[in-house]
Formats: C-alpha cells, structure tokens, sequence
C-alpha cells in the first residue's frame, strides 16, 4: 500500500460492544451492525484519567489523529490531512465550527479516514456505501489513498459535484431513484460482494472519527465546551459520536462527572425530520419518515438507524430538535455567508435557521456560547 504503512489497531482498544443490547463482538474481523439485535456496534478503549494529557498535544500534527489513544487505529492510518478545522466568530457568542476546511470539502472525512484504516488493518479489498453525496466522494478519495476499489450508490437527484468528484477520484458510481435509503437498498441487493460496506452507523469506526470534533472543541475553547451545540442532523454520526467523545472526556479526566453538557440540537429539514418528530412525541426511536423531501441533501435520511442514540444524546444533554422549513433554508445560507465569510451548505443554513429561532425564544440565552456546525462547502451544491 504505497504512501502508507500498514494500519495497526490501538492497543487500548478493547472491542466492540452493542449500543443497544451491550452484546460483545470481537475487533479483529470485520463487522457490521449487532448479530443479535441489528443496532450499531460502539468501539470501546480501556482508558483513564492520565491517558490523554492535554500537555501532550500542542507539539503533535493539528489533525483529528492527535488524539490517538482515544481513535482505533495506532498507527499507520490512510490520512489526507483531516481534522482541526477552525472556529470562526459569527458574532453574539456565535461560532461556527468550518468542516468545509477537511480534505472534500466536508465532515465525512472524519469518518471515513478512521473506517477506510480500520478496513485496510482487517485486511479490505474493497469499499462500498450509500450515499447522499459528501460521504461517497470522501469514501472515494480515502479509498483511493489506501489503493481500495470503492463502489458508492446515490440518489440520481444528488448534486453534480458530489458525483464528478466521486468519479475523479476512480470510484464505480451507480445513481438510484429515490433517497439515500432506497441507494442502500440498492447496494445491499446489487453491490460487489466481499468489500467492506462502510455505511453510516452500519460499521462501528466511522463515529470515531466524527467524534473528534468534540475533542478539538475542548482544546479550541480553552480547556472548556461550549453552552450549545447546533448540529444538522442526517443520519447522526456527529451528534452521536460528540456525545461518545463527553463520556470519553469524563474518563479521561477532562471534565469532571458533574459537569454540564453542552446542549446539544438537532436540526433537520421539515421535509424530512424522524428525530425531530421522535423528540417531539417523546419516543425511544425514530420511525421511517415517508415521502422524504428536501434540498439540504444531508439531511434527507428517512430512516437513520442511530435515530435512538441521536434522540438519548439530545435527552442526556438537555438539547432538543428543530424542524426548519426548506423555504427558509436558502435565505439562511446567503445570510450567513455575506454576514461572515463562510460559505456554508444547505445544511448549516438550515442550522442557521433553528439557531435563531431557539434564541427568539429565549432557550438560547444571551451568555450562551454557541458553535453551529458547517458540515460542508456550499460550492457542491452549485
């Protein structure tokens, strides 16, 4: 594998345990999702207060692979230089953390650099997964530094660029009617056997890229976390690893026990909203939604299969969801943008939109520090 050694699994990496059902199952082979409940497996670590001491991190590389002792892989990982985007001041104790900045130009980087070297370490041959646009052309770019085929499925109404950029990179790109759930579908009953299927929440290392966000949070902030977090929410990786990342932190003894969580939000399209709707009805999971539609892209995910840990992060921190009308969305996104220099998706215009609303409101106060997320470039969707 030129340019880069081969991956080697953390050694405080103790194995993989059910979300759910707290099933154990064993790192070192390929997984999916539970055998015995069909839920998302979590990546444990034996780790400690001590194990990760911020005075050792300013002289590492400013990339999420800082933090090491808490991410699967030790050493050897497929990098193109993800992690440690900036927070730029929008005003009024405003941030917004820019995920523009990782290599294509959007979040999904993060997991994909963690699950593409965890599937090269267990010995890979190939890559696949359903996308709704960003993950396919960062699987595509990973997969081509770690010389893997990748196959990825999207819904043929999926932003040109997201597609181009996939073919640029090598990947077998197959398009699909409907939404991200029926390209899954698609993929499940067609797609090349014997490669390592790295959809979201359905392969246990994606959310430990994602959750390093989290982390940077601490250390941009000065050893702090912020009041409120204001997440766009697809399928959920993010919000849910963030959430993993709190209690990682707590074990590391960088937060103490008692110490407030930031409020996490969820915000989705009204087009589509499973964990807003599940949040409003006080459920435990999410429900399919039906006749998903909307044109932050990421957001239309009908049927997450993390939509129940998405809804216990939102509960444990006092958060909640929001459902912006689409709209609103556009208008959102030219606003931000002109207000502060970030060229922001659908996605975080869409965030843009529930934050000012929450603030109307009064639920975010004045004093509240806030960091919304920009999950990617807006320049895909022109």
């Amino acid at each position: 594998m030129p340019n880069h050694a081969m991956p080697a699994f953390n050694p405080r990496l103790t194995g993989l345990s059910c979300f759910s059902c707290g099933t154990v199952h064993d790192h070192r082979i390929v997984q999916g999702v539970c055998r015995v409940c069909g839920l998302p497996l979590r990546v444990d670590y034996d780790i400690s207060a001590g194990d990760l001491p911020l005075s050792k991190l300013p002289p590492r590389v400013a990339s999420l692979w800082r933090y090491r002792e808490v991410l699967p892989i030790a050493t050897g990982e497929v990098t193109l230089g993800e992690g440690w985007t900036p927070l730029v001041p929008a005003g009024d104790g405003v941030w917004i953390k820019d995920e523009a900045r990782n290599p294509t130009g959007s979040f999904k980087a993060r997991g994909m650099t963690a699950a593409v070297s965890a599937a090269v370490a267990l010995g890979a041959r190939a890559v696949v997964a359903p996308s709704a646009g960003n993950a396919a052309g960062a699987l595509a770019a990973y997969g081509a530094a770690a010389h893997l085929p990748v196959t990825v499925v999207m819904p043929e109404d999926t932003p040109r660029g997201c597609i181009e950029e996939c073919r640029l990179y090598g990947a077998t790109v197959h398009l699909v009617p409907g939404t991200i759930a029926d390209a899954g579908r698609w993929l499940h009953e067609n797609g090349p056997p014997d490669a390592v299927d790295v959809s979201t929440l359905k392969e246990p290392y994606r959310i430990e890229g994602k959750k390093t966000m989290a982390y940077e949070l601490y250390e941009q902030l000065g050893g702090e976390l912020p009041d409120v977090i204001v997440y766009p929410t697809g399928g959920g990786t993010g919000l849910v690893g963030m959430w993993k990342a709190f209690g990682e932190m707590r074990a590391l003894g960088w937060l103490d026990d008692g110490a407030p969580l930031p409020r996490m939000v969820s915000v989705q399209a009204a087009g589509c909203a499973p964990v807003v709707r599940g949040f409003e009805s006080g459920a435990e999971r999410t429900e399919p939604w039906a006749n998903a539609t909307t044109h932050a892209y990421g957001l239309r995910v009908p049927s997450p299969i993390g939509g129940f840990l998405c809804l216990r992060a939102i509960r444990e921190t006092g958060g909640t969801a929001c459902a912006v009308p689409e709209s609103e969305i556009g208008p959102a996104v030219r606003r931000v943008a002109a207000a502060t220099g970030v060229d922001v998706c659908p996605e975080a215009g869409a965030a843009w939109v529930a934050l000012e609303g929450l603030r109307s409101r009064g639920w975010i106060r004045p004093s509240d520090r806030v960091v919304l997320f920009n999950t990617g470039t807006g320049l895909k969707y022109r």
